[in-house]
């Protein structure tokens, strides 16, 4: 066998590294001895690890310490980054490094630097004095890209010092919780981030129109609790739709019977908006007078429509291409602390594959098998919760200003 000498250092135990660190060597058929092991003694405090982990071969072992990089795990001598330069643009070259959604450094010319803008599933290039985190689709002729995992840092996630609804949350997907406090616990977060200048996105799905959740999220908009929407073509249309015709796919809003020719009224809504010129021009000239593009536009929200090929029109506004559109979200995220996704399966996994494992993630569906594919896909820190978005985000909306009131 032959063998490799790791450390560890964070919340070990609270947070479950440690007992993730040697499940996964169990898991791959490894071994390990305990060097040494310092436990912190109070909850401020870290502890460290130091491991020599075991494999039948280097191939072997090589499986087992690139699983232990995505936890965390570091080789006690700083090694420098390896780099190669990519061949052709969008081109890389062998066994470059992938990325985690976690924060990452890398060790280059004797010194750690953080990489910007991570994201899962990325490569990091050394662009002057910076590393950056790149879609394949960035990468440029020559570009210095790290290959292997050597002198590559990971911090993985660790639970809050301060006992927060995220604390004992996070990752969890279930419909048997109490809905009320939840979504009050959920309120409170939106609140104390608000207080500290943070930000909050929204990823929103037309069922959100369908449903009295149109007037909550509005709401949200209109009282300042909401600084970016991403979405598509159709929640634009829909709530268009409904600030002219009290539509949405043809039924009446408020009967939820269907209207004789209400199946025209989306395709009636998306010309009478592009004939003026988009969405901005048809609040500014009064055609839309309520709803959550107009509050988008009166508070100066900004709003990232991506489209598909399912689209008809589509609205000026949305972006046809796909690989431009998930530029713009990737660049309208920065700094966003607080992504709340409602009732909406391909664009929740899109926007969740550009966060790092820092941001809040709030995942609302009545399809638990959307939440369980968000996490799957990477968005660990994600809330599930299963319930309709036409009963939660009402609530949500009025706890918020319940609370604010108190």
């Amino acid at each position: 066998m032959i063998a490799k000498e790791l450390e560890f250092e964070g919340h070990l135990i609270d947070s479950m590294i440690f007992p993730k660190v040697l499940d996964t060597i169990l898991d791959l058929d490894g071994e390990f001895e305990i060097v040494e092991f310092r436990v912190g003694k109070r909850k401020q405090d870290t502890s460290y690890a130091r491991i020599i982990v075991f494999g039948e071969n280097e191939e072997h072992l090589n499986q087992i310490l690139k699983e232990l990089h995505k936890v965390g795990a570091r080789i006690p001598e700083a090694e420098e980054v390896e780099l190669a330069s990519a061949p052709a643009d969008k081109v890389l070259p062998e066994n470059f490094y992938v990325t985690t959604n976690n924060r990452t450094f890398v060790h280059h010319k004797g010194k750690w630097i953080e990489v910007e803008d991570i994201a899962m599933d990325r490569v990091v290039a050394i662009r002057g004095e910076k590393a950056v985190c790149l879609q394949i689709s960035e990468v440029k002729k020559g570009d210095l890209i790290v290959v292997g995992e050597k002198g590559v840092r990971i911090i993985p996630p660790e639970r809050p010092r301060k006992s927060t609804y995220f604390e004992f949350m996070g990752g969890k997907v279930s419909s048997e919780r109490p809905t009320e406090k939840m979504i009050e616990m959920i309120a409170r977060e939106i609140l104390e981030l608000k207080k500290s200048d943070g930000k909050i996105a929204v990823v929103a799905g037309p069922a959100v129109n369908h449903t009295a959740a149109r007037d909550a999220l509005a709401g949200m908009i209109r009282d300042g609790f909401v600084d970016l929407l991403l979405s598509g073509n159709a929640l634009a249309v829909h709530d268009i739709e409904i600030s002219i015709f009290g539509t949405s796919l043809g039924m009446d809003i408020k009967t939820g019977k269907p209207v004789p020719g209400g199946n025209r009224h989306h395709l009636y809504t998306i010309s009478k908006v592009i004939a003026v010129g988009g969405i901005r021009k048809a609040v500014e000239m009064g055609i839309v007078k309520d709803g959550i593009m107009f509050e988008c536009v009166k508070k100066n929200i900004p709003f990232i429509l991506a489209g598909s090929i399912r689209d008809d029109g589509p609205l000026p506004e949305v972006i046809t291409d796909v690989m431009v559109a998930k530029s713009e979200m990737k660049k309208a995220l920065r700094n966003v602390d607080l992504v709340l996704m409602l009732a909406t399966t391909l664009h929740s996994i899109a926007v969740g594959n550009l966060l790092p494992s820092w941001v809040k993630t709030i995942c609302v569906d009545t399809n638990p098998a959307t939440v369980m594919k968000l996490m799957d896909r990477g968005t660990h820190q994600a809330i599930g919760i299963v319930t309709d978005v036409g009963l939660f985000l009402p609530t949500l909306y009025e706890k918020i200003r319940a609370l604010s009131r108190s």
